[in-house]
């Protein structure tokens, strides 16, 4: 999966790293895709939650089978598609009885391979789905389950992996990509492997166009504002104001904790991505 700069035929195209990837160009799967209303920042009283989000460029949502739910049946890999609505790519799975389904497509899965995903030992192949108590300690891992049986939630950006440290009792530990260790159960369920597309980290947007394609509208620096509508705004030439960074609201921006010390999950974290041991 190579990176490519073509020829500039426009000046903005001078800056352009295309991540040039071979992929079938038929239209998705009818059955597994669905039209979604797209919130554009908004939550359900239509108050701005998320700033510089609308426009781009409309898009199906395609449903992907984060359970790997048919378990036991051999399934055959008969494309690998573009997903507009994430980093990776995905690959379309036929199993014996006609059944098609969406996964994230694994690092060096090609059109013809065979996936399987079970709870019992199977082959320790990429793309294969098993309890993470069956996988071997050390071994890369992705979509991995918090919660048995509720679907695929960590490890599913592209170029992403788990590692599996080790399977102590009732729970397994995995090191993170950001570098935390955690703790989830036993018989929570993973796939082996990366996630593919790892060149997508390369790539370059190249022109603000391309941002407003993907629905990213301008962001206006605190610093270029006026101080009533900005903490950070105001003060004569290039000044900061003199205060931290911090958001509209006064939220602080930079190294200010805001995850909450109740929260339930904190008892299966080991090590937070910072390095620090939780006690």
């Amino acid at each position: 999966m190579p990176i490519v700069q073509q020829k500039p035929v426009t000046p903005s195209g001078r800056f352009y790293l295309k991540n040039k990837v071979e992929l079938d160009t038929k239209r998705p799967e009818s059955s597994l895709t669905k039209g979604v209303h797209r919130k554009k920042g908004r939550n359900a009283y239509g108050r701005i939650t998320s700033r510089r989000r609308g426009g781009g460029h409309k898009r199906l949502y395609r449903q992907i089978d984060f359970r790997r739910s048919i378990i036991d049946v051999p399934a055959t890999v008969i494309a690998l598609e573009y997903d507009p609505n994430r980093t990776a790519h995905l690959a379309l799975l036929e199993y014996k009885d006609g059944t098609k389904t969406y996964i994230l497509a694994p690092t060096s899965v090609v059109v013809g391979d065979v996936l399987i995903s079970s709870n019992n030992k199977i082959d320790f192949n990429s793309g294969n789905a098993l309890p993470l108590n069956l996988i071997p300690l050390g071994s890369k891992v992705h979509c991995v389950e918090i919660l048995p049986g509720a679907g695929a939630k960590l490890a599913r950006s592209a170029g992403c992996e788990v590692r599996l440290i080790s399977v102590d009792g009732n729970h397994a530990s995995l090191k993170m990509p950001s570098g935390e260790i955690r703790l989830v159960k036993e018989n929570c369920r993973a796939t082996i492997g990366s996630v593919g597309n790892a060149s997508h980290q390369k790539a370059t947007i190249g022109k603000a166009g391309r941002n407003r394609w993907k629905g990213r509208r301008p962001r206006v620096r605190g610093v270029a504002m006026n101080p009533v509508d900005h903490p950070m705004g105001g003060g004569e030439g290039r000044t900061s104001g003199g205060g931290h960074p911090s958001s509209p609201w006064g939220q602080l921006s930079k190294g200010f904790p805001t995850r909450k010390k109740s929260k339930q999950s904190n008892s299966l974290i080991l090590v937070r991505r910072n390095g620090r041991r939780v006690k």
